[in-house]
């Protein structure tokens, strides 16, 4: 099943259009030498658009059952919409990348290369207000940012003296945005 999800993506989706799903976490047994009555796994889905996620809301349930009931078995494949993509007002992304290179110098203030594909609470305040969401950098000095553990990494390790900055910064965006109106 976990295979399969992998070739689902390349499969039913649009190269163009990206898809990714990222089994976290997978239970079976309890020992080497029985073969487990049950298993369960989680994953997360994650995509660019609507159609792509709703596409995956019915594809991998089904798919799910169909393997199942391809070795005589059952399965309880539940999908759960969580969080819809995260998407930055331009407008208001060149507000909140100005007022960082303002107050912390461009070589502080950078944008995203490429889209980022975070689940985050934040994706439902954009879906009704304009709005951006910024990342602080919190790599301690002794690392290499680019390949550092990440936010969601057992290992990854955060650079607590930036907070200051982070809330000079939301200070600075907050003030500027109540005189910008």
């Amino acid at each position: 099943m976990v295979i399969a999800l992998q070739t689902l993506v390349t499969r039913k989706f649009d190269v163009f259009d990206p898809v990714v799903i990222t089994v976290g976490s997978f239970h079976a047994g309890t020992t080497d030498n029985v073969i487990p009555d049950q298993a369960r796994f989680l994953a997360t889905a994650r995509s660019y658009s609507h159609a792509s996620r709703a596409a995956l809301a019915e594809l991998v349930p089904g798919l799910i059952n169909d393997i199942a009931s391809a070795h005589g078995l059952t399965a309880d494949a539940e999908y759960a919409a969580e969080y819809p993509v995260t998407v930055n007002d331009a407008v208001e992304a060149e507000f909140a990348l100005g007022v960082a290179a303002e107050t912390f110098g461009g070589d502080r203030s950078l944008r995203a290369q490429f889209p980022i594909t975070g689940a985050e609470d934040f994706s439902f305040v954009l879906e009704e207000v304009p709005g951006a969401f910024v990342f602080l950098g919190a790599c301690p000095p002794d690392r290499d940012p680019e390949t550092a553990p990440t936010n969601h990494s057992a290992v990854a390790l955060f650079d607590d003296s930036v907070l200051a900055d982070g809330t000079a910064l939301y200070s600075e965006l907050a003030l500027r945005r109540l005189v910008r109106g």
